[in-house]
């Protein structure tokens, strides 16, 4: 009997050790997955280039990540492209030219504040090319809406009026606007330049691609106001397809916390 009991008991020693080779195998390959190189597409909002993802950039990067910041048509770099043909399908066909011709895959797909738009309507037509997407402080719109129809009565009005005039662009907001910190507010004002009017009043067509994306997040610039983003943060919170993160700072999170921004975009790859 006892010969049996000491039996027992090295083989139950011999299973915990198993066990606990096994449990540290897989704790090693979940490291290295989350360590893995992934390829993340970077899309700015109303105003920014893809300039204003430099910092983050930069941290993805030497972390052995692929980052693309594509400027979307008529902004930044690409002001000179400014015309009154500039809808928002065109700024939907950058991005999802970039996906095409670069040939990327299983990409985390990034979209700040108007950008809510873009990258929703990118799935719409790069889906199988996407495996997270990130609304950072951004719109999440539905089936036909219009920016105009989610931005704060100010900037609507703005809008509709420099439509009503066939104006091209609206102007540039300065960046104390967005809560950008104070250090970085001269480098973000001499960045930005003026958003192609229409991208605001063409309704977006939706289908439900979004939704079929295995990882979905909604990050939220806790210290911007901006009641529809709050309206979608409360929202997603209680959405167990979503991921949510609050972050303590101003609207543009890549300028003000890159490092905290670069950790959470890591985390949801």
């Amino acid at each position: 009997m006892t010969h049996n009991r000491f039996d027992r008991r090295g083989a139950l020693a011999v299973m915990g050790g198993v066990t606990a080779a096994v449990a540290g195998a897989n704790a090693i390959g979940s490291a290295r997955a989350q360590g893995a190189p992934r390829t993340f597409v970077l899309v700015h909002g109303s105003w920014h280039g893809g300039w204003c993802w430099s910092r983050v950039a930069r941290i993805l990067r030497r972390q052995g990540h692929d980052v693309y910041t594509p400027t979307l048509t008529g902004l930044a770099e690409r002001s000179h492209l400014m015309s009154g043909l500039i809808t928002l399908d065109t700024h939907i066909t950058d991005v999802v030219n970039v996906i095409k011709w670069e040939n990327l895959e299983n990409i985390v797909l990034v979209g700040h504040s108007y950008a809510g738009f873009v990258v929703s309507g990118v799935a719409e037509r790069a889906l199988p090319a996407i495996s997270s997407i990130v609304f950072l402080d951004a719109f999440l719109p539905e089936n036909g809406q219009m920016v105009v129809d989610m931005s704060p009565p100010e900037l609507a009005a703005t809008s509709r009026a420099a439509v009503a005039r066939n104006e091209v662009s609206r102007p540039v907001p300065p960046a104390k606007a967005f809560g950008v910190n104070e250090k970085d507010q001269p480098w973000v004002d001499a960045k930005m330049t003026p958003q192609p009017t229409l991208v605001s009043v063409q309704p977006i067509a939706l289908t439900g691609a979004r939704e079929k994306i295995g990882k979905k997040t909604y990050i939220r610039a806790t210290s911007f106001h901006n009641p529809k983003f709050d309206e979608h943060f409360a929202k997603l919170k209680g959405d167990p397809a979503w991921r949510t993160f609050g972050v303590p700072c101003g609207h543009d999170i890549m300028v003000d916390m890159p490092e905290r921004l670069a950790e959470i975009l890591i985390e949801v790859a």
